[in-house]
């Protein structure tokens, strides 16, 4: 048993309530009192549980054999899935009374940049339960079990989908260009032209992802925001954003958010889960 520190306080209800509504089958198993999930690092497998510990601040990790050669790299994603590191203090002075009604909330990363990468654009026009399913049928047609009744498997590598059939990928109930666009994403990253590591200008690097087929501002700043787990992303083209923000353009909600700088991703959290919020009109 590992066991992680980490600054209170932890919204750890909302962050698994957020992550239990995204979980692929077969790969996750959400509780609230729970996280558990396949892994595949370095050639290595197996899977891992989360168990919160509020009352010491602390995260319980357990590794399954398979992955224990392995376990600082999965120290490292733990640590980045959950947004351990940050400071609530610092986040609470910057995003001032936004910040109030949920002061334990934190940014959720990912456990695999590929793999958000796939979530990302699997999750484009489609609701959080619709993308976990279409997710899950991915990983059904090309994860590899973990076990020997299937009932776990890891999710599939940039290798595997490299050689997805598209027309296969379509019949598990996505459009033939987001078929494409996975299988594109796959062969950049096994070429290593993908940046799996968040680069310096976060902006520019957005703008290079909206280059590649079948990715869009959407799509981009939401993979910015947990696939590099951005801290300073902001989603002005989203709809329940622009909801908030009734009557003003995206760039109106761009200038506006400016006022949360470096911060503007736990900005976008708090206001995409504080369903009251209205900005101040001057």
């Amino acid at each position: 048993m590992i066991t992680l520190s980490y600054q209170p306080p932890y919204d750890w209800a909302w962050m698994f309530a957020f992550l239990g509504d995204r979980a692929v089958a077969g790969v996750e198993n959400v509780t609230s009192e729970r996280y558990r999930r396949t892994l595949a690092i370095e050639g290595r497998h197996g899977w891992l549980t989360l168990t919160p510990r509020p009352e010491s601040h602390q995260l319980e990790l357990e590794i399954s054999e398979g992955l224990q050669p392995v376990a600082e790299n999965v120290i490292e994603r733990v640590r980045r899935l959950l947004d351990l590191d940050a400071d609530p203090n610092v986040i609470h002075q910057t995003l001032g009374e936004l910040a109030e009604g949920r002061p334990g909330l934190r940014l959720p990363g990912c456990m695999d940049v590929f793999e958000q990468g796939v979530r990302a654009i699997l999750g484009q026009l489609v609701s959080v339960a619709q993308a976990a399913r279409l997710t899950g049928k991915v990983v059904a047609a090309y994860g590899a079990p973990l076990d020997e009744h299937g009932e776990w498997r890891l999710f599939p590598t940039a290798a595997q989908l490299a050689l997805a059939d598209p027309q296969v990928l379509k019949a598990q109930g996505m459009p033939l260009k987001r078929a494409e666009a996975l299988i594109h994403l796959a062969r950049e990253c096994e070429a290593g032209r993908f940046p799996l590591a968040r680069p310096a200008d976060v902006e520019q690097g957005m703008k290079a992802l909206m280059q590649m087929p079948g990715i869009g501002r959407w799509t981009a700043n939401y993979f910015a925001l947990r696939g590099w787990q951005a801290p300073d992303v902001f989603l002005a083209d989203d709809y329940a954003i622009k909801q908030r923000f009734a009557g003003m353009t995206p760039a109106q909600i761009r200038r506006y958010a400016l006022r949360w700088q470096p911060l503007r991703s736990y900005a976008l959290l708090h206001i995409w889960f504080s369903y009251g919020w209205r900005p101040e009109v001057s």
